[in-house]
């Protein structure tokens, strides 16, 4: 089942905006914290007179059930004629599956990359802030976590290693694969001229991470930031390789601002950056083309281990909910309303299984809830 969110940002109601969001809960917990997205989104609507409908798609495992294939023509049309889309969790275990049985190119993550592609979403966002209230979950020691930290990671997301050319074939009686890393000077320079604009609305410092030492894409990369960089002159730029900014991001997270990067590398490094703050639950996403066009999704995967059990963490879903308002329909005001709910909400002391102390004897200062009430308490706090 999977539901859309189509907003129109231009069209004003009686009292508001009238939004039409398309939501693609997909595969595992999915369902559950789109859910809750939408029952905050909808005490948002009613409390600043908006008014928001929802049209659903299929995407993932449940579109190859339903038709097939991840992602039908249909689909993509649907999510073409939106606003913005509001997505849940796609796939399954790669291991069990009967998903992961099919051809690459007909499996839920194949859809995934396809949609990114045909709505040219290149720009993803993964804001990792480490919530005061969660310094507990977090498994850094307290010496390096300080006072927290707050980073954007600014990943390149329709080029390279997964849209390149691949193959796997016979050479000489041995198997070989082959993906092909590919960037032009136009892809780099589009991602960094976002990462620097997100980064004059911050503390003005960008990261360029890339592999320069090893990868002609990453030299291209290198001297194209530079390039970009001299049109921000308050913005202060170092470049960093990718091994050893992995090692940052645990040894002194509080030193980065903007992280730059291309695709896989911004993969790897957004969920290492998810995890410092304590969950992956609790990282929201936006997928930004060049116009206010956005997808927005938590971080983490469909953990179908626990899907329907009613214990998945909606929060990153939620924020990612908030940055929709933000950045697609600038509703500054909403959006700051649903990040303080949360922030209340953690600061009430409600967890769920996820986020809970990992030292046993302060979990008596909190309460662990399941998702509907977490949604239920951030919506009863809009």
């Amino acid at each position: 089942m999977v539901y859309r969110i189509t907003v129109s940002y231009h069209e004003k109601g009686a009292f508001g905006m009238n939004l039409n969001i398309v939501c693609i809960p997909g595969d595992g917990i999915g369902p559950e914290i789109v859910s809750e997205a939408k029952k905050v989104l909808d005490q948002v609507a009613d409390k600043f007179g908006h008014k928001i409908s929802y049209q659903d798609i299929l995407m993932g495992g449940a579109s190859i059930d339903a038709c097939g294939e991840p992602l039908t023509q249909e689909a993509i049309a649907t999510a073409k004629a939106a606003d913005a889309v509001l997505m849940g969790s796609i796939g399954g275990n790669t291991a069990t599956s009967p998903w992961y049985q099919l051809p690459p190119h007909l499996r839920p993550e194949a859809g995934l990359l396809k949609l990114r592609k045909e709505l040219n979403l290149f720009a993803n966002l993964r804001p990792a802030y480490l919530y005061g209230e969660l310094k507990e979950a977090c498994p850094l020691r307290d010496d390096i976590i300080g006072s927290g930290f707050d980073m954007m990671i600014m990943r390149e997301l329709t080029g390279g290693l997964y849209f390149g050319e691949r193959s796997t074939k016979e050479i000489d009686g041995v198997m070989t694969a082959v993906d092909t890393l590919t960037y032009t000077e136009h892809e780099i320079r589009r991602i960094a001229i976002k990462g620097f604009e997100i980064a004059m609305k911050r503390r003005k410092k960008v990261t360029s991470v890339d592999k320069a030492n090893v990868l002609d894409s990453s030299r291209l990369w290198r001297k194209v930031v530079e390039e970009v960089a001299k049109d921000y002159p308050e913005v202060t730029l170092e470049h960093m390789l990718v091994d050893n900014c992995a090692m940052q991001l645990v040894k002194d997270p509080k030193q980065f601002d903007v992280i730059l990067t291309e695709n896989m590398f911004g993969d790897i490094l957004s969920d290492e950056a998810s995890m410092v703050t304590g969950s992956i639950g609790m990282l929201s996403s936006a997928s930004l083309n060049d116009t206010k066009f956005g997808l927005y999704e938590p971080s983490g995967g469909s953990a179908p281990d626990i899907a329907g059990k009613g214990i998945a963490n909606p929060i990153a879903t939620i924020l990612s909910a908030a940055m929709m308002l933000r950045y697609s329909f600038d509703l500054d005001k909403e959006a700051d309303a649903i990040e303080k709910a949360v922030k209340q909400v953690l600061e009430e002391g409600y967890r769920t299984i996820d986020i809970m102390p990992q030292d046993e004897k302060k979990r008596t200062d909190v309460t662990q809830i399941g998702t509907a009430k977490m949604g239920d308490l951030i919506a009863e706090r809009i």
